[in-house]
């Protein structure tokens, strides 16, 4: 399962590479042309937005005219529906082909954290407020977001086997967990009893700080984990400037925090969006006025990625393979195109006729979801599929 990015950024897949056929002629083998890696891409027929998709092929998002949550798969569109509400966005899905989501619910009104299976639409309640919302599922089924509490506190959970469980805090009042593997270990960040904002792991029911980089880090926050158990974040420093609060990458892996660095004294801050199973950490360097540019880092060495133009561009997520998916400014455009790394190179995946298109999920089989513009610069739903020529 891979995690969703929302609004106008960027998804990404990557990683191409055919072997040319080669065919006996006599005693001189004969080499093919070598097949031209594309991408192609399908308007799903519809304002909205794709937001993630499993191996299976099942694309999930926002249908924009109907403003409820889709399932879509070989051309045929699901709509899931609502809790009672009007309105409902699916944010994820797994390869079991469960959906995650929120929804309006009827009166009393709240938006609520769905589970969408085999044709119903589960309501997994809050942890005693008026609103949950989802950000990860599991092979599991398990899933892992935020909700209010009855005293109005914000609150991570996991719900699991029917039920949702309040993960706590690291001593504050707030927390939020973000991820989560098919072991049931979550990751997120919590303000502390001091006031503080930390990177925690929670696995068989203890929360465990992450702590920080250091004395002059005054907080951290932790986005995604391996299945090896390995998690990355950004551990932050007290400097705020226009481009926000500067900090570096971390992974931290068996109780150690592990500073990644950055690109240099021309790009003093960075963070880490997401990681894969085989060590590749992916995320973005920021200049000293905001600029950002993608990076990935491979046993603690940081690369940066090429760009499209000398604009900003963005990563999003890594599949496992090493592909990239993400966002970059063209040379002579303004606005972002999605885009896909693969051993360094940047493929640009289009738009429908329009200035724009965003990325917000992958799988490993070569396909990307997203919104594009179209033409008149609507935006539609997309999904980008690597084929070859010949």
């Amino acid at each position: 399962m891979f995690s969703v990015r929302s609004s106008v950024v960027l998804v990404v897949l990557a990683a191409f590479g055919v072997s040319p056929a080669v065919a006996a002629s006599g005693s001189s083998p004969t080499r093919a042309p070598a097949r031209t890696p594309h991408w192609t891409i399908t308007d799903l027929g519809f304002v909205g937005n794709a937001s993630a998709i499993n191996a299976r092929g099942q694309v999930v998002g926002t249908n924009g005219r109907t403003r409820h949550a889709f399932l879509w798969q070989a051309g045929r569109l699901t709509d899931l529906g609502t809790l009672g509400g009007r309105d409902s966005g699916a944010s994820g899905i797994n390869d079991r082909g469960q959906v995650i989501g929120t929804s309006l619910t009827a009166k009393p009104a709240g938006t609520h954290a769905f589970l969408w299976q085999s044709g119903r639409m589960r309501d997994l309640g809050t942890l005693g407020g008026r609103s949950s919302r989802p950000r990860g599922i599991n092979e599991r089924g398990e899933v892992v977001g935020e909700s209010v509490t009855a005293g109005g506190r914000l609150h991570a959970f996991l719900w699991k086997s029917g039920r949702m469980i309040d993960l706590g805090t690291l001593g504050g009042s707030m927390s939020e967990a973000l991820a989560v593997d098919d072991r049931g270990r979550v990751v997120g960040s919590s303000s502390t009893a001091g006031g503080a904002t930390h990177g925690f792991l929670w696995e068989n029911g203890k929360m465990t700080d992450l702590g920080t980089l250091g004395p002059r880090y005054v907080a951290s926050g932790a986005v995604d984990i391996t299945g090896a158990g390995a998690v990355v974040g950004t551990s932050f420093t007290s400097t705020v400037t226009q481009a926000g609060q500067q900090g570096h990458a971390f992974l931290w892996q068996r109780g150690r925090m592990t500073d990644l660095g950055t690109l240099g004294p021309s790009y003093p801050s960075s963070a880490a969006v997401a990681a894969n199973a085989g060590g590749l950490v992916v995320g973005s360097s920021r200049s000293a006025n905001g600029l950002p540019r993608p990076v990935s880092w491979r046993n603690g060495r940081i690369g940066a990625l090429a760009t499209l133009g000398r604009g900003p561009a963005e990563v999003v997520a890594v599949d496992a393979r090493g592909w990239i998916v993400g966002a970059s400014v063209p040379a002579r455009g303004s606005s972002y195109h999605a885009v896909v790394w693969r051993a360094g190179r940047i493929t640009d995946l289009g738009t429908l006729g329009g200035a724009e298109s965003d990325p917000a999920g992958l799988d490993d089989r070569g396909h990307v979801v997203g919104v594009a513009a179209t033409t008149s610069g609507a935006l539609h739903a997309v999904l980008w599929t690597l084929a070859a020529d010949g």
